[in-house]
């Protein structure tokens, strides 16, 4: 008990570290002086106190949000599945996301292209938002007619293909404008969410992320299979139906928001059973979601790294961390 007060002592101040380490990069050169005036009263610059609190603030806070719930929805597929290597994504949700993404890139032009133009900025997270709605139906409507698993993770993954093969289909008939938009938004990026965006996103993640919690027991007893959860009076069905819901939640409004975002929600999972020793979720899910914070927030950082003045796309970072891991647990093959 002692050493896990430990660690996440340890954890809670990495976090909170990187946290300000992120603030504190960027591609416009800010002492760490004036940031901590700015974040506090006032750099006695306008544009240092707007780029710090309205650029680099909400970017590092959807960092935290979008790596803990990532892979806290990771931990709950790993759980569901019982299968090292599921993630967030699994069940095609990014896929419908993306899809609905690409349906509004190539509208541009259309009648229906002036009516959409006057959301703005919300018009990708929209879209991106209905397409996960849409995959997340279709994955509801399986799970409650199939008993088995296995089925519905190997059907999710077959929708997330085919809403991979309509995007494809999409991209070849596009223009290059309309294109170039797309892929950009495909590269992943936590500095698209402003404060007016945050109170949305930050809602449904943090009830999904708190609900998670409140299924601790049902998840332990999912770890020994769903033949011994059912003789403890666990209700399959439903507990499954229950944590598709929150991961295609979680994973779709932050596909939404910052893009698609890969392996962070397969491997920190796996990190955090290791980091701690232990299976029981009481334990694994707060060190999920402070581990994901930190690595998502890490990613940010190097992301940020001035490199002929360009930023990194976050999706490729993340990649760089995860894929070793990947790696890793297969060839290990071991259930940590």
């Amino acid at each position: 008990m002692k050493r896990n007060a430990i660690l996440f002592s340890i954890l809670v101040i990495l976090l909170l570290t990187a946290f300000f380490c992120d603030l504190f990069v960027g591609n416009a050169h800010i002492s760490i002086r004036e940031t901590w005036a700015a974040l506090w009263g006032s750099s006695g610059d306008t544009i240092t106190d707007e780029i710090v609190r309205n650029y680099r603030m909400p970017k590092a806070l959807t960092s935290i949000l979008a790596g803990a719930s990532l892979s806290v929805a990771g931990l709950l597929m790993q759980t569901l599945f019982r299968n090292p290597l599921a993630g967030p994504d699994v069940l095609g949700v990014s896929a419908g996301a993306g899809l609905g993404v690409a349906l509004l890139t190539m509208l541009n032009g259309s009648f229906l292209y002036p009516i959409i133009s006057t959301l703005g900025s919300m018009a990708q997270v929209i879209a991106a938002i209905a397409g996960a709605a849409l995959t997340l139906l279709l994955i509801l409507f399986v799970s409650s007619r199939i008993n088995d698993s296995i089925t519905i993770l190997v059907l999710g993954m077959i929708f997330g293909y085919v809403a991979s093969a309509a995007v494809t289909i999409l991209q070849s008939f596009a223009d290059p404008d309309s294109l170039k938009v797309f892929v950009t938004w495909t590269f992943g990026s936590t500095s698209n969410v402003t404060w007016n965006k945050m109170p949305i996103m930050a809602g449904i993640v943090i009830i999904g992320i708190l609900s998670s919690f409140f299924l601790q027991k049902n998840l332990n007893s999912l770890l020994l299979g769903e033949h011994y959860a059912s003789t403890v009076g666990l209700n399959i069905k439903s507990i499954r139906i229950v944590l598709i819901t929150i991961t295609a939640l979680v994973t779709g409004t932050i596909t939404a928001f910052a893009g698609p975002i890969a392996f962070v929600g397969v491997v920190i999972p796996h990190f955090a059973r290791a980091l701690f020793g232990t299976v029981n979720h009481r334990i694994v899910i707060p060190a999920t979601l402070l581990s994901g914070g930190i690595l998502m927030i890490i990613c940010d950082i190097i992301s940020q790294v001035p490199i002929s003045n360009r930023t990194l796309p976050i999706n490729a970072v993340t990649a760089l961390f995860g894929a070793p891991m990947i790696i890793w647990i297969v060839l290990k093959r071991k259930k940590l």
